[in-house]
């Protein structure tokens, strides 16, 4: 299903207007029984503005991006988190991942960390276990997001067999070394850069929560002031 472009009706009102104007001159042309000379500049002249009104709108039609194209994605509406974390954790990740629904165009979330899925939320994919890809491995190792632009172009994205079939756009965030962030939205090439900063934001929180979670285990709780401001 297409989003609705709200600039669509604004950028066709020059064609139609144009058109309509060399129309009207057109009628009272043919009606007119005597051509006087002021009449026929009146004539030129309007054909001139219709003419270029036409053009604006020709330029408008190629210049002014179009908003991309969403599609409702196939599954079910879910949230699965797993049951063992600790409260704080499982606390952390329902923020992290409400905060990402309804603040940015994604609508499928997974969280994968130390070879199990921690958590989906959203739509669910068929799959509910995550098997790093090329593309999941490759964001481990550089630490570094991949954002793909338009999924269904990359060979790679069988990979993401536990996201919605149909996902249009992954950004995979890493959580250090040992998992990631993998979002699904709906619409290709609809994450901003703004999009993008605000989602390693809320890795980098979320990340300080897991790793923290596993100091306490271990018996070495980080001094308050150790923890990145």
């Amino acid at each position: 299903m297409a989003r609705s472009d709200p600039n669509a009706v604004l950028r066709r009102l020059p064609l139609v207007v144009g058109a309509l104007g060399g129309s009207l001159l057109l009628l009272n042309r043919l009606n007119a029984p005597l051509l006087t000379d002021s009449q026929a500049r009146s004539d030129a002249l309007g054909i001139l503005l219709s003419a270029l009104l036409i053009l604006t709108g020709l330029l408008w039609q190629q210049v002014q991006p179009r908003l991309p194209e969403s599609v409702v994605l196939e599954g079910t509406e879910g949230f699965e988190l797993t049951e063992t974390l600790p409260e704080s954790v499982r606390l952390e990740l329902a923020w992290t991942s409400r905060t990402l629904l309804t603040n940015t165009v994604t609508r499928s979330v997974v969280v994968w960390y130390d070879e199990q899925t921690l958590l989906r939320r959203g739509v669910l994919g068929p799959t509910a276990s995550v098997k790093p890809g090329p593309i999941l491995k490759r964001a481990l190792e550089t630490q570094k997001p991949i954002y793909l632009v338009a999924l269904k172009v990359y060979p790679g994205r069988i990979e993401f067999n536990y996201l919605p079939p149909n996902t249009q756009g992954v950004i995979v965030q890493p959580l250090g070394p040992r998992g990631a962030l993998i979002l699904g939205a709906n619409a290709p090439r609809s994450y901003t850069r703004q999009d993008e900063a605000w989602v390693a934001a809320i890795a980098e929180k979320l990340t300080v929560a897991l790793e923290l979670v596993e100091t306490e285990a271990e018996g070495t709780v980080s001094e308050p002031g150790s923890l990145p401001a």
